[in-house]
């Protein structure tokens, strides 16, 4: 976990927002204990009492139980269930901002599959900045695409 808090939300809920995405990477899987609020307080220099709010979170989500004496765990089906809420999450609030992004820069479909074919790659190769060049290769050509308009005109 990133050792950094920034001053946009509460410290707990950064922290549980880690957690989370330590599940959605599969870092934390299903059955597995979390740290114990001691050790994570003092490696991050937080209060106990912040951790255990940020846990007790994971807990009201159904995402982690408390085994008395034992430690927190990874639920059953947690991963499945994030994977739920952040989809819906990311279809309702962040979709519609990339989809007209997209529409305003009138990118199609082809030009978005070969950037991100071509970002991982990058990604499973190791390099660390993508060829902006690369990124471009999908142009439309406008030569040889023609409208309905244009091909109705040349039947008549």
């Amino acid at each position: 976990m990133d050792r950094e808090w920034n001053d946009s939300q509460p410290i707990y809920r950064q922290l549980r927002d880690r957690v989370v995405a330590m599940i959605l990477d599969g870092v934390l899987k299903e059955g597995d204990p979390l740290p114990s609020v001691r050790t994570v307080a003092a490696e991050y220099r937080v209060n106990p009492l912040t951790v255990l709010k940020g846990y007790q979170e994971l807990v009201d989500e159904q995402l982690v139980e408390s085994k008395r004496g034992r430690g927190m765990f990874i639920n059953t089906g947690a991963r499945n269930l994030l994977l739920r809420g952040e989809r819906q999450k990311f279809l309702a609030e962040e979709w519609p901002r990339v989809n007209a992004t997209i529409q305003r820069l009138g990118l199609n479909a082809g030009e978005l599959l070969n950037a991100a074919g071509v970002a991982a790659n990058h990604r499973s190769s190791g390099a660390v900045n993508p060829d902006p060049a690369k990124l471009d290769t999908a142009k439309p050509d406008t030569a040889q695409s023609k409208t309905e308009t244009e091909t109705e005109e040349e039947e008549r």
